[in-house]
């Protein structure tokens, strides 16, 4: 069995008006894997998991969300331990990259992307650890 303790606590869930087309980019420009798929019987993708490192997010149809489809309405930030390679080949395979390279105050190199939906995407080397809460050191 699988420690919890050890498993991510926080999965970003996106929404997508085409899934399919979302999880062929998110593969091919930004390296997620993929972990799960799930389809509805007329093969409509109703839940998606990605796998990046030890972590995962979620996606699924726009369809079933609270989306105005004005503008980006999700983001999310992955730590990369190359961002300079991983901006190179977002752009090779069509990311808008919003935010070039860029050395941050706080020591990350990161950049930013959007993804055909609007999505902005951040990959940067800032990696940060959660602390525990008060009750949990208390233990």
């Amino acid at each position: 069995m699988t420690d919890p303790t050890h498993l991510p606590s926080i999965y970003p869930v996106l929404r997508y008006r085409d899934p399919g087309a979302a999880i062929e980019f998110l593969t091919r420009a930004f390296g997620f894997g993929e972990h799960q798929i799930d389809k509805a019987p007329d093969g409509t993708i109703v839940h998606a998991e990605l796998a990046w490192g030890n972590g995962l997010i979620m996606l699924g149809s726009a369809s079933s969300s609270v989306r105005t489809g004005e503008g980006p309405v999700d983001a999310a930030y992955l730590a990369v331990d190359d961002p300079d390679a991983h901006h190179d080949r977002a752009k090779a395979a069509g990311a808008e990259i919003t935010m070039e390279l860029t050395d941050q105050p706080y020591g990350s190199r990161e950049y930013a992307a959007r993804d055909p939906e609007g999505n902005t995407w951040y990959f940067g080397t800032y990696r940060p650890a959660p602390r525990p809460s008060a009750a949990e050191a208390s233990r």
